[in-house]
């Protein structure tokens, strides 16, 4: 861990067991106009930022709704969750604090809005450990592009290539990849069916936080 100037860490899925509550909202949000959550959705919005999943949902359904009106729908729908429901993973406090303690430069580089970030980091109490938060929404392109990735390195001052990243999804491993950067994957049951792409794809490959925390890296 020594040799990384700065720690990235993905939210949903990766710091937070979240993304099946992501599936609950978009079946609620989709069934207000009489769709079923199609098999394949999760799969073509993964690693798209908050805008450019709405982009997706109008012209897939064809919805008559501006892009700001679906995409506070789905803040609305998704606060009582991150309120309420949200946790992080296993180990991951004790990781936070281990690299608090080795004075490492942390981010979060997010698909989701910056509001429900703060508010699933505030509501679990690990929001004081991060120096940076980015959201993808903040940038040209979501994950897989490296642009989330490379505007949290540069408001850390760190160097992309000296930078360590934490993420679950196959898009945000290459998103990460594409910046430059070390990436260590990390297991998700919403990501299983990728499983093997990240595997080849990432540079490591976790099922626990508690193995870093072991040094096992």
């Amino acid at each position: 861990m020594k040799k990384y100037e700065a720690v990235i860490f993905d939210l949903d899925g990766t710091l937070i067991d979240s993304m099946g509550l992501w599936e609950e909202v978009d079946r609620i949000y989709l069934k207000r106009f009489n769709f079923e959550l199609p098999d394949d959705l999760q799969k073509d919005i993964e690693g798209k930022s908050f805008h450019e999943t709405a982009i997706y949902f109008k012209e897939r359904f064809d919805l008559s709704d501006t892009l700001d009106t679906i995409k506070q729908d789905w803040h609305d729908l998704a606060e009582r969750f991150y309120m309420e429901q949200v946790e992080t993973k296993e180990s991951a406090k004790e990781l936070l604090e281990k690299l608090n303690v080795m004075k490492k430069p942390v981010a979060i580089a997010t698909s989701n809005s910056r509001e429900l970030a703060i508010m699933a980091l505030k509501n679990n109490d690990i929001f004081h450990h991060f120096d940076v938060i980015v959201s993808s929404s903040e940038v040209p392109k979501g994950k897989p592009s490296p642009d989330v990735f490379l505007e949290a390195a540069r408001q850390l001052k760190v160097n992309p290539a000296n930078c360590l990243v934490f993420e679950d999804t196959h898009a945000g491993v290459i998103g990460a990849k594409r910046a430059g950067m070390t990436v260590y994957a990390v297991y998700d049951f919403y990501s299983k069916n990728s499983i093997e792409k990240i595997k080849k794809d990432a540079d490591y490959f976790i099922d626990h936080f508690d193995e870093v925390i072991r040094e096992k890296i």
